[in-house]
């Protein structure tokens, strides 16, 4: 059983305690019975910490089911520390809980903070609030309108077979004369040409498809790129495997699986509204018909527009609704002029702006550390450093003598299999050296998630995702505050350990044979790595 660290201990005994009683519990809120295939969040468990002494929720976290025990002691620590609730950090005299695993448990990590773990059989504070958010999460609209759900599913999978990404690229468009729910005209675009993101936009207007192809054209920074995300008006189906990637960090290929390797993800997008994973009926009768009718128009001129030839073609077609007798007459037209002029808008924007576009966005590449690596952040110390300096694989020196201040160097571990870690050397040789490591701002768009994203920058001016981190887990917090402090006490220096040894008793605490090699660089502040906050996009182009 994993066991809190005594500096922790310590700060959690420096609390005041005082005479109150926490309740807390976990529980699923998602039911059961509900749509394995459009449920969008996998996090169903919610941890709840209350303080019923005042009747005040300190802390709540929503978690994975396969999380362990640890989740319940991490939110707890928080309630102590960081309570959500505008309220000062305490420690309280006494817990209630009502499972006994969670008791015992407990009682084991807490032993030396003086807090009473007690079993009961009710906790009513925490049943009325579970209630009440059982209530929200039952209320929660469905991904789509239950009356079109399966029929819009068939026909997204469909539309992978179809595979219009292997003949049309982003820049040709095909109009949709739909005259319906207030909309006279969708325009398709399709994604997947490149063999990145599969999909299909239904614009809601011409207008805001060339703003955005003109904005993603010209703009220069991260943070008008995103704002000309969200500035577009469409409908989406966007496709994501099943697979996960391989131990090699190698992509799925998307054009080898069949539909039932492949999941379709519904959506809206709008200016004033942002990203939205649900349709609502009008919306979900719209795709549906904007699908169909593309379904259509594929199967009867696909060998017409092989061989990247686009040519004026139009088609009429009455399409039922589901569950219901009214038919839509709808018109589909290759737009050739629309697909010159945003190829000619590339173009053109290519030519003119690639050194300035790659000044302001340094490249990002995920593809240096190896999967399933351990990660952490921690310090060594000065004496230990000075033996690893002489007796590691290989040894990056810093630019100039690090003072011998604080209580050791902040240091990044990450730990792999012995192949492995000998590639990540060689790859950083390869780089011409690590030249720093910091932190930039990352943000989940979708589960309104922040996170620290952990990045190594190597001399040749490339930047490497290394880790993403919970900003609101209390561990990474408190390791976050610590880094920082250490890096500031000595002037800004920090290192890099890659250690071999991931699998068994090593995992975690490599011994110095495992530790291969050493590189002390210089800690980055976001600033300095010049790539402002990065926003996880449902969608990207």
């Amino acid at each position: 059983m994993a066991v809190l660290n005594p500096s922790t201990i310590r700060r959690l005994q420096n609390l005041q305690q005082v005479p109150s009683v926490w309740e807390g519990d976990r529980r699923p809120l998602s039911d059961s019975d509900s749509d394995s295939e459009l449920e969008l969040e996998t996090t169903n468990e919610c941890i709840i910490w209350v303080d019923g002494s005042h009747g005040m929720v300190r802390a709540m976290d929503m978690v994975k089911p396969e999380k362990g025990p640890e989740a319940i002691v991490r939110t707890l620590l928080r309630a102590m520390e960081n309570p959500q609730s505008p309220a000062p950090a305490i420690r309280p005299q006494k817990i209630v809980v009502k499972d006994r695993e969670i008791q015992f448990f407990l009682r084991g990590v807490l032993q030396d903070l003086g807090i009473t773990i007690d079993y009961v059989p009710d906790l009513p504070l925490i049943d009325e609030i579970f209630r009440g958010l059982k209530e929200v999460a039952d209320s929660r609209p469905p991904q789509l309108p239950p009356e079109y759900s399966e029929a819009m599913l068939e026909k997204a999978y469909q539309i992978w077979d179809d595979a219009p990404w292997e003949i049309l690229g982003e820049h040709q468009i095909i109009s949709i004369e739909l005259n319906k729910w207030d909309i006279n005209n969708l325009y398709v675009c399709v994604l997947g040409k490149l063999g990145m993101d599969y999909g299909v936009l239904f614009y809601r207007s011409l207008d805001s498809l060339r703003r955005f192809r003109q904005r993603v054209a010209y703009e220069k920074s991260f943070e008008d790129l995103e704002e000309a995300f969200l500035g577009q008006d469409c409908l989406f189906i966007t496709y994501e495997s099943f697979q996960e990637e391989d131990d090699e960090n190698e992509d799925v290929n998307y054009q080898n699986l069949s539909a039932s390797e492949i999941k379709p993800n519904f959506g809206n997008l709008h200016p004033l509204e942002g990203v939205r994973a649900i349709l609502y009926e009008e919306e979900a009768a719209t795709t549906l018909v904007a699908i169909e009718a593309l379904h259509r128009f594929l199967r009867a001129y696909r060998k017409k527009m092989l061989g990247n030839k686009f040519p004026s073609i139009s088609s009429r077609y009455r399409i039922p609704i589901p569950q219901s007798t009214e038919v839509v007459s709808v018109k589909v037209t290759t737009m050739p002029e629309v697909a010159d002029e945003l190829y000619e808008m590339a173009a053109e924007a290519d030519t003119e702006g690639d050194e300035e576009v790659e000044i302001e966005m340094p490249m990002l590449k995920d593809d240096l550390v190896p999967p399933n690596s351990f990660l952490s952040l921690g310090v060594v110390p000065w004496e230990t450093v000075k033996y690893l300096r002489s007796n590691t694989k290989l040894y990056q020196a810093a630019e100039v003598d690090i003072e011998d201040s604080g209580e050791g160097l902040p240091i990044v571990l990450i730990q792999t299999s012995l192949p492995k870690a000998t590639k990540l050397i060689e790859d950083l040789q390869a780089s011409e050296g690590l030249h720093g490591i910091g932190f930039n701002l990352g943000e989940d768009l979708m589960e309104e998630t922040n996170y620290d994203l952990g990045i190594l920058k190597t001399y040749d001016g490339v930047l490497h995702l290394f880790g993403e981190f919970v900003q609101n887990d209390p561990v990474h917090h408190e390791a976050m505050q610590k880094w920082d402090q250490r890096c500031l006490a000595t002037n800004g220096w920090c290192g890099l350990i890659i250690a071999r040894g991931i699998a068994g008793a090593s995992r975690g605490q490599p011994e110095f044979k495992d530790m291969m090699a050493l590189f002390e660089v210089r800690a980055f502040s976001s600033q300095e790595l010049g790539i402002g906050p990065l926003q996880l996009m449902p969608v990207s182009f």
